[in-house]
């Protein structure tokens, strides 16, 4: 099952939800699980933010071979759940073709429909990258229960 992270620029959020994921599927011997990110306005090939790199390394999540992408209708057509950052983000995932299978993924995770969008650090100090590596790694636990449990019952 390939699920794809999206976010803007793919320097940040979305790199580092993939590695959250990662770590947790592989915590939990969930090896069907492929993870991946894009970027709704990404430069093809660009590193992972500094905020990002540093507070990665605080955490054990090993961004530094990650390079931007750019989402394409490819990608989209290819994941099997895209899980967006923010509602302008689940927007574009729309309009090149993911519809039915995307989500923002504080609504996945939780079954809602509040919109509500993850923070974005870029910019931000570490402490920001902190708070939001914090939210992501909640939100994503919630995200794998829900497919754990799914699963399960199929």
């Amino acid at each position: 099952m390939l699920i794809l992270f999206v976010c803007t620029g793919n320097t940040c959020r979305s790199p580092i939800a993939a590695a959250i994921a990662r770590r947790i599927a592989h915590d939990r011997g969930l090896a069907h699980l492929d993870l991946s990110s894009a970027g709704t306005s990404a430069v093809d090939g660009q590193p992972a933010s500094d905020g990002a790199l540093l507070v990665g390394i605080e955490r054990q999540l090993d961004l530094t071979e990650h390079r931007a992408r750019q989402l394409t209708p490819e990608l989209v057509d290819q994941a099997d759940l895209i899980l967006a950052m923010g509602p302008h983000h689940l927007e574009r995932v729309e309009a090149l073709g993911g519809t039915g299978k995307a989500y923002l993924l504080t609504d996945y995770a939780t079954r809602s429909h509040d919109g509500r969008p993850v923070t974005d650090p870029f910019g931000g100090d570490l402490d920001v990258y902190r708070a939001t590596v914090d939210e992501l790694e909640g939100e994503i636990q919630r995200a794998v229960d829900r497919l754990a449990t799914e699963r399960a019952a199929s």
